[in-house]
């Protein structure tokens, strides 16, 4: 990220200046017999972005070395239809590329295998077929297709859990010259069908309701750079909480729309988007186009011309080169002020409305203007729901003014034509921070930028993830200063009906009313000791929960995600280790915000530390770093080729220490 430039040997080779995309540079006229010299530049400018777009290689560099014929680059597309549990028709088109300066044309035999995946193991299994064969023929410096289709029985279909499975299949494309091999290339894919109506999303003909996320590119502490334990452990806790889809916001993924442009933002890439939209659009969805998870295309949000004839050019003119790249998928924008009568709107394929769906506005309700004008196309949220807080931290007292009560000026009604919505944001992310003046990242995540959950990410999973036994209290039981005052006390749980008891005292049961989201106990008077929550569901006992007035901190404990004792000696493997100051009962004190201090013993470092408080401004890869609301993290790495163990140790002022030891294998 980003103006990145390529030399070779001194010499000026060409470059990408959008730093999210994929791009390839053919070097092989600027090596010379023994040693060269690659050298990269990148030139991120301030004032760039409105969130954390990172600096420097944070992605991957390969140096492919291929036959002068070849597989071209992102050279494959493979697609399904006619697709049932019985049978699909799958298509394959593979691009063939002769990368000579001079000479004739070459004649090569193009063959394409079909392997199962195994789940497992994620490696290929048993064979699914073989498509025909077919001849390139191919002139110096040009790209010829070759196609071919391939009827499977019984196919084994890729689909979202939990009601179906994400199957893949691996296809295997060689090509053949003079009876030699001198190309061989993989390509994952997924069998499915998609269907977009005025009904909403149907994956192989099953009706799929979008509990979804939008997510930036950053993974917290660590940054811009990738890093695939990090990815993994975000789309993991969102999925336990029931989110099954993710919009990416507002540009394309790591090796998998263009961002909006920002008003005040001077170094934005407004300022080269008439030349670059069209290259950095193709490259995208010609590099991620086979993966069956991706079901739309975006390519805008929040414009500010959804409502010239400026505006709805750009977009006709985006849209047109999605379909000619992909014209299997349907296209939107996240739109904020596009009406249902602007020319903005008749261009996309799905509706995709921010902010503007169940609220009043243009008249009445909005989803019902867009579905009155458009009842045949798909609506959604693009973003539903944007809300600034801090994990752990409660404002009192709670009023009106301070609360919405879902259902009040049309919010809440359920829509069952509404396709499904995408919450601004999963994870809070760096930059955009809210206010600017004093925090280094956002607070809009339902995961605070550390990985720990905040309240309402129960609240999402008690409704998207509804066979979890789980309930919830909030806030925390440590008010000294409240003694005697109203101190509500709200519960989250997939159950449908909850006591409350205060020192054993029942405060009323309760059961969960349409469009009610949580289980209320506005009048509780807050006194010292116990609150503790018995839910049902459907008259049985279903979950219950306790928090209580803690004794004052005494030490700290450690435990890893997933509950890790190990770590690969890869180099990129990560284990990410949370510390909790607890008293002596070792219950987590939620007001304790001391200073810790983290060590390692051993070949490992500590590569970050964080604690979710967006208002904290030491660097990340300080080894000291204050709890928030009682917690801390301390993210480590293993040195390449180690072995043996390490040790990683936490120790704060006043409070008995802890370690945790990770075998390195």
């Amino acid at each position: 990220m980003s103006y990145a430039t390529v030399w070779v040997n001194g010499v000026l080779v060409g470059g990408w200046p959008y730093g999210y995309a994929s791009f390839r540079l053919e070097l092989t006229s600027f090596l010379e017999p023994g040693e060269n010299q690659l050298a990269i530049r990148i030139d991120q400018a301030l004032d760039s972005s409105r969130w954390y777009p990172g600096a420097g290689i944070y992605r991957n560099v390969w140096l492919t070395k291929v036959h002068t014929t070849h597989v071209g680059q992102f050279g494959t597309r493979l697609t399904s239809r006619e697709v049932s549990s019985g049978s699909a028709i799958v298509d394959v088109e593979v691009q063939v590329e002769n990368a000579a300066t001079s000479g004739g044309e070459v004649e090569v035999q193009v063959t394409t295998d079909l392997y199962e995946i195994d789940a497992s193991t994620g490696e290929a299994g048993a064979s699914a077929g073989q498509f025909p064969n077919s001849t390139a023929v191919v002139a110096a410096g040009k790209i010829v297709s070759a196609s071919g289709s391939l009827t499977l029985q019984d196919p084994k279909l890729w689909g979202p859990k939990p009601s179906q499975e994400p199957h893949l299949y691996l296809a295997v494309t060689r090509l053949y010259l003079d009876g030699q091999e001198i190309d061989s290339y993989e390509t994952k894919f997924g069998i499915r069908s998609l269907e977009y109506d005025g009904d909403g999303l149907k994956v192989n003909g099953e009706r799929v309701y979008i509990q979804g996320v939008c997510q930036h590119h950053d993974l917290g502490s660590l940054g811009a750079a990738f890093n695939i334990p990090a990815a993994e452990r975000q789309l993991e806790m969102l999925q336990d909480m029931g989110s099954n889809a993710i919009r990416t916001s507002h540009n394309p993924r790591p090796g998998a729309a263009r961002p909006r442009r920002s008003p005040g933002v001077q170094n934005d890439f407004q300022t080269i988007f008439g030349d670059w939209s069209e290259p950095d659009l193709r490259a995208f969805i010609r590099r991620d186009r086979n993966h069956p998870s991706i079901w739309a295309w975006s390519y805008g949000n929040e414009v500010a011309e959804q409502r010239s004839n400026n505006g709805a050019s750009a977009a006709q003119r985006l849209r047109d080169i999605v379909h000619e790249e992909d014209d299997t998928r349907k296209t939107t924008i996240g739109m904020n002020n596009a009406g249902p009568d602007t020319q903005f709107t008749s261009i996309v394929d799905l509706i995709g409305l921010n902010y503007q769906g169940e609220g009043k506005g243009n008249g009445g309700p909005t989803f019902e203007n867009f579905r009155g004008k458009y009842p045949d196309k798909m609506i959604f949220s693009t973003e539903s729901s944007s809300v600034v807080s801090s994990r752990g931290t409660y404002l009192f007292p709670v009023t009106g003014g301070n609360n919405a009560i879902v259902g009040q000026n049309g919010a809440g009604d359920r829509y069952p034509y509404v396709a499904g919505e995408f919450v601004w944001t999963g994870w809070d992310y760096i930059g955009e921070p809210t206010p600017y003046d004093s925090s280094r990242s956002s607070y809009f995540g339902i995961i605070d930028l550390a990985g720990f959950p905040k309240d309402r990410f129960y609240l999402y999973q008690a409704r998207w993830n509804p066979e979890v036994k789980m309930a919830h209290i909030l806030p925390h039981w440590n008010w000294p200063d409240r003694v005697g005052q109203v101190t509500p006390v709200h519960v989250f749980s997939s159950g449908d009906e909850a006591e409350l008891f205060v020192n054993g005292v029942s405060q009323g049961r309760k059961k969960k009313e349409e469009f009610t989201y949580r289980f209320r106990w506005d009048d509780v008077k807050y006194e010292a000791g116990e609150v503790h929550v018995f839910t049902y569901k459907n008259g049985a006992a279903w979950a219950n929960a306790t928090v209580s007035t803690t004794e004052k901190a005494a030490k700290l404990q450690l435990s890893t995600y997933k509950d890790r004792d190990s770590i690969r000696a890869d180099g990129s493997d990560l284990v990410f280790v949370s510390v909790a100051v607890v008293d002596d009962k070792g219950y987590v004190v939620p007001d304790a915000e001391p200073s810790i201090t983290f060590s390692v013993q051993g070949p490992g470092e500590i590569v970050t530390t964080d604690n979710g408080d967006p208002t904290d401004m030491v660097p990340f890869p300080s080894k000291e770093r204050n709890a928030f609301r009682g917690r801390a993290l301390a993210i480590v790495r293993a040195q390449s080729e180690a072995s043996e163990t390490i040790t990683l140790s936490a120790s704060a002022d006043g409070l008995e220490g802890a370690e945790i030891t990770l075998t390195v294998a």
